[in-house]
């Protein structure tokens, strides 16, 4: 098994939260697992959605692929985002009338993505090569065709790692988005307190929390949300968390979901 990063960006974003109305569309801040597994999808060629209630080629065949995401050039966690607003004069979608919509788009989004890759399956094994030559059978784009997204090959990086073996009482910086596991503040009255140890001295402390997809519910054919955290504090209790991988060389943690 490879455990891999690579630097994911695009000038903008919209990854569009199902949730809000026609006249204003909000993005997610964060790219969540089921877009990323859209833009993976289409570096090896896999094909998308083709019939409603039906899941897309590249869902079923990635689905199972343990991913960690983390922002870059962030502010604690967040992007600029711009309104863009469009006027669709498409007959059958406006009923004879324009129809004014609005999108709070995302400015300069980029990720480091980190992969856990078993070459010994085809589909990863080729994920893995076309990300280190830089080739893509699709053009990946972040949420629509317009916002094309793009990756340095020599952003791919191979890390040394083992699963995390974490003491109850040890704190450790976990550079991606993680889950709010609730054994994490089960025992304190003061989550803020518990769940919560130091921080990089030259950093302004922040916790930054997102509600993001990370599947699909099969039955309703919707998002399965959970809510995520992106921290620069040190994180308590840590030991609870499953899916945890220790990077050797850096000596930083990531979740892998």
């Amino acid at each position: 098994m490879q455990l891999i990063s690579f630097d994911l960006q695009s000038n903008f974003g919209f990854f569009r939260k199902p949730e809000t109305n026609n006249t204003l569309n909000v993005s997610y801040n964060m790219i969540h697992k089921p877009a990323l597994l859209g833009i993976l999808g289409a570096i090896i060629g896999l094909a998308g959605y083709r019939k409603k209630g039906e899941l897309p080629e590249y869902y079923e065949k990635l689905a199972d692929l343990k991913i960690g995401i983390a922002p870059l050039d962030h502010d604690n966690g967040n992007f600029s985002k711009t309104p863009i607003k469009y006027s669709n004069t498409v007959g059958y979608a406006n009923k004879g009338t324009n129809f004014l919509t609005e999108e709070l788009t995302l400015i300069s989004p980029k990720y480091r993505v980190y992969l856990l890759l078993d070459e010994a399956i085809e589909t990863q094994r080729r994920l893995l090569d076309n990300l280190e030559r830089g080739n893509s059978e699709f053009i990946p784009y972040f949420g629509k065709n317009e916002f094309t997204a793009w990756w340095d090959k020599q952003s791919v990086i191979k890390h040394n790692y083992t699963l995390a073996a974490l003491n109850e009482n040890e704190s450790v910086p976990i550079l991606s988005l993680f889950a709010k596991n609730q054994n994490i503040t089960k025992n304190s009255e003061l989550a803020e307190v518990n769940f919560l140890g130091a921080w990089e001295s030259d950093e302004n402390p922040f916790m930054y929390f997102e509600r993001l997809p990370v599947g699909f519910n099969l039955n309703l054919m919707q998002y399965q949300l959970e809510e995520m955290v992106f921290s620069n504090y040190e994180i308590m209790n840590a030991h609870t968390l499953p899916n945890l991988y220790h990077l050797l060389t850096e000596n930083r943690y990531v979740q892998l979901h």
